[in-house]
């Protein structure tokens, strides 16, 4: 499944690398837009926030409340809430300021609902899956999710602020040691996962969103590190440790804290930015370093086995048998044994230009490893 071309986007570069307009002079008659928003207005906005149940969204709504906002949390019906009880364990006065309702991204009329009196749209909500049966799905879930999501927020002339939480993975492709920044284009050549394929969409979809006059700003994590799923996503590397993986590579890739995501769109927010997207990148390392970090705070030993290419190669084939005869989902798959080896290097020079600064990624560990279960 290749798609790489999204019509709604065509007014807007590669990338988004123009700033976007502001908002239009309609929508600022519709909403009564006065031009100046500051501090009284983001003390008594009512939030709505979508994922508010995944890493991302559980430590964002967590924050928010934590500051006194009026929050809405969408959630599935299905979904746990468990990781934002988690962080709330000290202080369980704060899940009474959280105003749950149940919705999704397919469907608009419960998204309407959920966006009553709301002036200010933190979106985190997106499927992750590199598993080939979720591609489909995550692409729908992901780009036409998003743009329900926009149109509906275009139609409300309250909402008046829109961020948008989407990845690295939307950014371009490079070798060697080149750093990848805001302004690196999109380059389906280099096979991006369809992971990367339904982000992209998605972002697009805000980007066009903003070019009819939303005022939005997009942000663009590398590989997000705290309390989440201990079995799938990132969250899984600290449990894996923990249990004993004695597998690692050389690959590399950027790695943020998420309380440093959280952070960081409460500050654009604050800041008013908009019509721009920001890399939000703690530190580069190698998944060998990052495992022994982990394993050092854990106190147990640290991978040793080195994964050559030609492990990998062997590996994802043969882990796709496994799963089409126990009928489960692969461990491995082609994606997640190319992206292990890849080497990947990102700039935040951006958004620590505009004030913000990263925590270090030992501090990120120390603070998750009281969540990861015995």
């Amino acid at each position: 499944m290749q798609i790489y071309e999204f019509a709604a986007f065509s007014r807007w570069s590669e990338g988004g690398q123009e700033k976007a307009p502001g908002m239009t002079t309609d929508r600022k008659a519709r909403a009564g837009y006065s031009g100046r928003r500051g501090r009284l207005h983001y003390l008594r906005c009512m939030i709505l926030l979508t994922g508010a149940t995944g890493m991302i969204g559980a430590r964002l709504l967590y924050d928010l409340v934590s500051e006194g906002h009026p929050v809405r949390a969408l959630r599935r019906k299905d979904s746990s809430v468990r990781l934002f009880e988690a962080y709330t364990r000290q202080q369980p006065q704060l899940r009474e300021k959280v105003e749950w309702v149940e919705g999704e991204l397919l469907e608009p009329d419960s998204l309407e609902t959920a966006l009553d009196n709301v002036d200010t749209v933190f979106h985190c909500a997106a499927m992750i899956s590199f598993h080939p049966k979720d591609a489909e799905r995550m692409l729908k879930v992901n780009m036409e999710g998003t743009a329900n999501l926009v149109n509906l927020c275009l139609e409300k002339a309250e909402v008046r602020y829109f961020a948008h939480v989407s990845s690295v993975a939307t950014l371009g492709r490079t070798s060697g040691d080149q750093y990848l920044d805001e302004n690196s284009h999109w380059d389906p050549s280099t096979h991006p996962s369809h992971y990367a394929i339904s982000k992209y969409g998605a972002e697009r979809e805000v980007w066009r969103g903003m070019a009819e006059g939303l005022t939005a700003v997009i942000v663009n994590p590398s590989i997000v590190l705290g309390p989440g799923d201990w079995h799938h996503g990132s969250a899984a590397l600290f449990k894996k440790v923990k249990d004993g993986f004695p597998f690692y590579t050389e690959g590399v890739s950027g790695f943020v804290d998420v309380r440093d995501v959280s952070d960081a769109l409460r500050f654009l927010w604050k800041k008013e930015r908009s019509g721009e997207r920001f890399i939000l990148n703690g530190e580069d390392l190698s998944f060998n370093t990052l495992f022994r970090m982990i394993a050092k705070q854990l106190g147990v030993k640290a991978p040793s086995i080195k994964v050559r290419s030609w492990m990998t190669a062997l590996a994802w084939p043969l882990d796709a048998l496994r799963s089409r005869i126990t009928g489960g989902k692969p461990f491995i798959t082609r994606e997640t044994a190319r992206s292990a080896r890849s080497r990947f290097h990102y700039s935040a020079k951006k958004i620590k230009e505009a004030g913000f600064s990263f925590r270090p990624v030992e501090d990120c560990i120390r603070f998750t490893l009281p969540f990861l279960p015995d």
